[in-house]
This record gives C-alpha cells, sequence and structure tokens, in this order.
C-alpha cells in the first residue's frame, strides 16, 4: 500500500462529479480548496461534491483550504507592455492605470502601504519573479525603480519583496471570513498563506478556538522571513507545506532544492506531517506525458520521506488532470519499492514517542502486517507515521473527523470509526471482525496495536499489544 499521500487541487476543470469520482478512486487523499479564486458558492459546492462523492465510494478523504494571504498584486493596466532592462518604473501609492510611455512605466499597487517601509536599493519582483527591479528613490507620492530583468508587465501579476518586512498580517478581513466559512461547512485542514512568525499561527489558531473548533493548521513556507524563523514557527504549526513557487521567487532558484530539504529534515523532526507543492507535474498540464526532470522531482520527494505531494495546476486548469493522478501515483509507488526505512532508527526519545517508536521496532523485529493503533485523538498514529515504519498504520479512532484528519500522514490508513467501549480487548474484536470480512489480512498475519488504558482518555496511549489473527477468527470445523 503507498504510504506517501496524494493532494490534488480542485479546479474548473476537476469539479465534476464524474473527475472528483475518479481522483477517489486513483487514490487522492486531500483535496485542496483555493481561496484565492472562486467565491463561496463555488467552494461550497465543491465541498458538498466531494462528500456526496466519498460517503457514496465508502473512502475517506479530507479537505483542505487553503487561505489567500496577503498576496500583492499590481493593479489593473491599461494594456499589457514590456519592461527592458535599464528602464525605469515608477510605483504610484494612489491608485493609477499602468501604463508605458517611452521607456518610463508607471503602476500602482492593491496594497500600497508596503511602499512606505521600502528603502532605497531594495528589490522589487514583478510578475511572479519574472520582472527584478530596484529602489533608486523614494518621495512623497511614488517609488522610482530600475528595471533590473525586464519582462510583461500585465493586470494583477504578483509582486514580492524579498528582504522588506511586510505591514500586512498573515490573515486578511477576506481571510477571516473565509475561515469562518470553511469552519462551518467542516473543512479538515487550514493551510495560511505567506505566514511570516510564529504569532501568525497562534493568531490563525485563536480565531479557530474563538468560533469553537479545533482544526490543524499548516503553515504555508512561501517567504525569506518564514526561513529565517523556521523553528518558531514549527513549534506552533500542525504540518508545513513548502510552497516552492512563491519560495523560488524570493529566493535564489538553486537554494530552493536545498531549504526544501532542510525544512522536511525540522518537519519530520518535530513529527508533524510535510507537504511539498508547486510545480510537481507542470508538464502535464498541457501533455499526457511528464517529463523526465518532473517524475525524478517527484521520485527524490518521497526519497526524502515527505508526508504528501501535492498537484495545483495540473488538475485545477491543467487539460490531464486524472492522467496527471495517476502518472504521480505510479512513481510514488515505485520510488517507495527502493525506500530507505532502516535510516528512521533514533537514537534519543522522548517519553511521548516511546510507545510509538517501540511499536516500530517490535513491529519491525517480528514482521508484523500492520502496525494498528487504537486512538482518541489521532495523536499517537501521528507520532508513529514520525518514525515511518516499514509495515502500513491502520488507524482506528472514535470521531469521524479524527478519521479525516489523519489522511495527510505518512503511511497512516484511517479505517474505522470504532464504538464507544470500555474493553480493549473488545476494541481489538471490533476491528478484527471488519478487517477479515473485508479481506484485510490473512489467517497467519501478525499485528502490531498500541493503545491506552483507561480506554477513550486522550493521552493515554501505554499498551504495545501483539496481536495474531487467527486467534480472533472463528475456528473452522
Amino acid at each position: 500500500m503507498r504510504k506517501t499521500k496524494i493532494v490534488v487541487t480542485i479546479g474548473p476543470r476537476s469539479r465534476d462529479l464524474k473527475t472528483i469520482k475518479e481522483f477517489i478512486k486513483e487514490g487522492v487523499d486531500v483535496f485542496r480548496l483555493n481561496f484565492s479564486h472562486g467565491d463561496k458558492n463555488y467552494h461550497k459546492e465543491n465541498i458538498e461534491k466531494i462528500r456526496k462523492v466519498s460517503y457514496e465510494l465508502g473512502k475517506i478523504v479530507g479537505i483542505l483550504q487553503d487561505l489567500s494571504g496577503p498576496k500583492i498584486r499590481i493593479r489593473e493596466v491599461k494594456e499589457p507592455f514590456i519592461l527592458n532592462p535599464g528602464e525605469i518604473l515608477e510605483i504610484y501609492k494612489e491608485p493609477i492605470l499602468g501604463e508605458k510611455i517611452g521607456d518610463k512605466a508607471k503602476i500602482s499597487l492593491d496594497h500600497p502601504e508596503i511602499l512606505e517601509v521600502l528603502k532605497d536599493k531594495d528589490l522589487i519582483f514583478l510578475a511572479d519573479g519574472l520582472i527584478k527591479t530596484r529602489v533608486i528613490k523614494k518621495d512623497l507620492e511614488k517609488i522610482v525603480a530600475e528595471v533590473l530583468q525586464g519582462g510583461v508587465i500585465s493586470s494583477r501579476k504578483g509582486v514580492n519583496f524579498p528582504f522588506a518586512e511586510i505591514p500586512l498580517p498573515a490573515l486578511s478581513k477576506k481571510d477571516r471570513k473565509d475561515l469562518e466559512f470553511g469552519l462551518r461547512t467542516g473543512v479538515d485542514f487550514i493551510a495560511l498563506s505567506f505566514v511570516r512568525e510564529k504569532k501568525d499561527i497562534i493568531y490563525a489558531k485563536k480565531l479557530i478556538k474563538d468560533l469553537g473548533k479545533d482544526v490543524p493548521v499548516f503553515a504555508k513556507i512561501e517567504t525569506q522571513k518564514a526561513f529565517e524563523n523556521i523553528d518558531e514557527i514549527i513549534e506552533v504549526s500542525d504540518g508545513l507545506i513548502i510552497a516552492r513557487g512563491d519560495l523560488g521567487v524570493e529566493l535564489p532558484v538553486e537554494k530552493v532544492p536545498v531549504i526544501q530539504k532542510i525544512l522536511v529534515k525540522k518537519a519530520r523532526e518535530a513529527g508533524i506531517p510535510v507537504i511539498i507543492a508547486t510545480q510537481m507535474l507542470t508538464s502535464m498540464i498541457n501533455s499526457t506525458m511528464p517529463t523526465r526532470a518532473d517524475v525524478s522531482d517527484i521520485a527524490n520527494a518521497v526519497f526524502e520521506g515527505v508526508d504528501a505531494l501535492m498537484l495545483s495546476d495540473e488538475t485545477a486548469i491543467g487539460k490531464y488532470p486524472i492522467e496527471a493522478v495517476k502518472v504521480m501515483k505510479k512513481v510514488i509507488e515505485s520510488a517507495e519499492q527502493i525506500y530507505e526505512y532502516k535510516w528512521e532508527q533514533h537514537t534519543h526519545i522522548s517519553s511521548d514517542f516511546a510507545i510509538a517508536y517501540s511499536s516500530c521496532i517490535l513491529a519491525e523485529e517480528i514482521k508484523a502486517k500492520a502496525i494498528v493503533v487504537f486512538t482518541k485523538s489521532g495523536a499517537s498514529a501521528k507520532r508513529v507515521a514520525k518514525f515511518r515504519p516499514k509495515p502500513i498504520i491502520i488507524a482506528n479512532v472514535h470521531d469521524e473527523e479524527i478519521l479525516r484528519r489523519l489522511k495527510i500522514f505518512w503511511g497512516v490508513y484511517p479505517y474505522m470509526v470504532l464504538s464507544e467501549r470500555e474493553e480493549m480487548e473488545s476494541m481489538v474484536k471490533e476491528f478484527i471482525k471488519k478487517a477479515n470480512e473485508e479481506n484485510l489480512f490473512k489467517e497467519s498475519d501478525i499485528l502490531v496495536a498500541t493503545m491506552g488504558y483507561p480506554v477513550g482518555k486522550i493521552g493515554s496511549t501505554n499498551l504495545i499489544k501483539v496481536i495474531e489473527v487467527c486467534q480472533y477468527l472463528p475456528q473452522s470445523k
């Protein structure tokens, strides 16, 4: 069974019931809703369709709400124009219609307050990093910049300020409204865009708590500031999304693979899930075949031990969304055949992870078919996943919401919602009964189980049990 999870972005090309059904049949684990596009009715319809199809198929899938964040964009321009190296670009504080006259161009931004903090020689990247300029003058009404690297300017293109302290909150007014909507409609994860420091995550979690919810918050790492503050961000985050698109704009592109490796390592050491996003299969947006480079990119991410890989434009607006998922699945499965599980052995284990780690060692020694986790909050399954064991991790919980949230974790297969029981042995029997009916195991299989006493109490996992499947099956006459 595949360990690395697949996240797809729903968009115009993939929001019909037939495509969603094909996604789930192909093994998609989580659906991403990009709140930078579409209104609330659009997203509500998508959520309803995903839930409808997943229930019909009897498959568990998660839904990730990706908030817009404070993305700074160019206001309207009269018509697209070309900037050449050495030319001058004036960026006005007041809204104007952008245009170019001679070798001088002028534009304005939808967040002009950023211009107040810019200094002489600061860099400004436009058109999502394709155009590079440097501040040479500043006055009361505008910033004057020299074009270092040219390109085409058009309306609504993104703007980045790699070294500036952006005076914008990580959660805009729109984000707060979208967050409330997402929680009300039952999303399973929140992705916070353009996180810069620890307090961004803390603030988002407070809003979620104030609304009576407890939904995991993933920090999207897409700025230099976030990378500089990564240790404190990881402390308060439930997961990381390495958004290589904007990250590659803010930082030299040759550093992105190195930064990806550092971020994956840090997230895994902390025991939180890490997702790689952006341009995983860009070659398949307009083609049924991927490039060798894209395939290698996916395989290398699997070798790094990431929890999940995300498809964005490939499934949102690409011509071949189903084919992209099929290719990603095949590459993951091929790469996992030579995944080096041995490198996951640790020498210093905290008491919180002792049971999880011990269950992995025991499962390897006795060649267990699976590690079965009985968990109230889902935390025990997450802890086992941290150590990347070779056997599959099967999670049984008491709440369907918790089951869906476990879909993002490496190697974790959320299996069933248990009835409320007070006896540990009763839970095991309930699980084995269902697993036997679905031919999940053979009679000769051995399992390692973790559970807690007292039963049903959060944080009580303190037992490891070896289960011989044959002992729980009806004896044939």
